[in-house]
């Protein structure tokens, strides 16, 4: 697959679309839309010092929704040709049963966008990406004596969709994707630590050039080394400051989860008649915000052909906004704000992050470690578990230090993060200038999609700690 202008005929992908949508639209509906996506993915996966996978396919389906009230009818077809989709659109309404109300066609309207230069992924050769995968390997290696084994996943993909809506809008969305992960694991004795470390985003090749696989497997291989110092953590309450190079992790999956308004409108999330009033500190500010360059949760628009756009969640502490998709807000009465997505063309839209994050404050990030005479100051999440419904979370923490007398020492182990969101962003009484971030992939409703999380350095006064 090529650049968006070199791919099919967008002529075509309308003309296919339109046709099944009119299906769809007279059967009666309040909304209905069709999904056309084209994928081209692949992978390597290094272990042991030797290339265990290497794959690379393409993907190229539709998904059908019709929505009547509060009746939301789904279906996917990989034949995507004129007679596919009218037989998919056929079957759709034959499943919804018959129905009276028709959808109100505003005109056409057009949104197209563009990928920026980039050098796509697919285009670059295979020899170059083993190559990759092994100089990361290799930076892993070399970064201790005490490294005993590495394991490098570089993944890519390039997708192009069109969205053709009964109010008449037609969208398209050219993305490329490129991942490296690579996970270190170092030994002395009987003592065995890990170290992981991820880079790449919303982009081409060139973050692999630019930013540098020797550097990912690097800070990986550092990052295992050292933790076989570490001693057993405290626990107990105690002070934590969140570095920024933690990413928002936190922020993700205590407070983002809970701001999706499907979870909102089901009475999931503990949010939900709380808009307009307090729920975290004054120095506290979060936003989704999917038009970031690069960053690995943007894009052009969303699975529903909505724009991309910044969504600012909490204002200063004060609640502003949930994240929605277009059936979300038409139950809110609201507007969507780009949030409607979807892993793929046989999965229909629900509202999803993009780019998540607590947004910087004024203060110097080494003032806030300062400001502790004993604490824990934690560089890496880890996995964890959220109840959306109540806010209680606990959290693994991969990498943490002790802070002694306003100084970062001694690295430890075995920690985890135990506590309720909303008391915790009420909590938090500094916020530092400085911003890391974080990249994954969020699951929900069996799907994943790619996202990014990011936070400054910022302090927890109180928070019971789990050695």
């Amino acid at each position: 697959m090529s650049d968006r202008e070199n791919l099919k005929a967008t002529g075509d992908w309308g003309e296919m679309a339109f046709a099944a949508l009119k299906v769809l639209q007279g059967a009666g509906c309040d909304f209905a839309d069709v999904y056309l996506e084209e994928t081209l993915a692949g992978r390597v996966k290094m272990e042991a010092g030797r290339v265990d996978q290497l794959t690379q396919g393409g993907e190229f389906g539709a998904g059908l929704r019709l929505v009547r009230g509060e009746q939301t009818v789904f279906a996917s077809t990989n034949d995507v040709s004129p007679a596919g989709l009218s037989a998919a659109a056929r079957a759709l309404v034959s499943a919804a049963g018959p129905g009276k109300i028709s959808p109100e066609t505003k005109g056409l309207s057009f949104f197209r966008s563009h990928l920026p230069g980039i050098e796509l992924p697919g285009t670059v050769t295979w020899p170059e990406r083993i190559q990759a995968a092994r100089e990361a390997e290799a930076a892993a290696r070399a970064a201790g004596a005490h490294i005993r084994q590495v394991t490098v996943f570089l993944g890519w993909n390039q997708q192009h969709i069109g969205i053709a809506r009964s109010d008449g809008a037609w969208c398209e969305d050219a993305r490329a994707q490129v991942v490296l992960w690579v996970n270190a694991v170092a030994g002395q004795g009987e003592k065995l630590q890990t170290g992981f470390e991820s880079s790449g985003g919303s982009q081409g090749w060139e973050t692999i050039r630019e930013h540098g696989a020797v550097s990912t497997g690097r800070l990986a291989g550092e990052r295992a080394q050292r933790l076989l110092t570490a001693r057993p953590a405290p626990a107990g309450r105690g002070c934590v400051v969140l570095a920024a190079e933690a990413g928002g992790t936190m922020i993700h999956e205590a407070v983002g989860h809970a701001l999706e308004a499907d979870l909102v409108q089901k009475e999931l999330s503990p949010y939900g008649n709380q808009l307009g009033q307090k729920v975290a500190s004054p120095l506290i500010s979060v936003a989704d915000d999917a038009t970031l360059a690069g960053w690995r949760g943007s894009f052009g628009c969303d699975d529903e052909g909505t724009p991309a756009q910044c969504t600012l969640l909490i204002d200063q502490g004060i609640l502003k906004g949930f994240l929605h998709d277009r059936l979300t807000a038409r139950q809110g009465g609201v507007s969507p704000t780009g949030n409607g997505r979807r892993q793929s063309y046989a999965h229909r839209p629900i509202p999803r992050m993009t780019n998540t994050m607590i947004l910087p404050g004024r203060e110097d990030a080494q003032a806030v470690i300062r400001s502790v005479p004993h604490g824990l100051y934690v560089v890496r999440m880890g996995g964890g578990q959220v109840n959306t419904v109540n806010g209680d979370f606990v959290f693994e923490i991969n990498e943490a230090y002790l802070i002694e007398n306003g100084v970062v020492t001694e690295p430890v182990l075995g920690t985890t993060m135990i506590g309720n969101a909303a008391e915790v962003l009420q909590s938090i009484d500094h916020v530092a200038s400085d911003f890391g971030r974080g990249l994954g992939t969020c699951g929900k409703d069996g799907q994943g999609v790619p996202v990014a999380d990011a936070q400054p350095t910022l302090r927890i006064p109180e928070i019971t700690i789990g050695g």
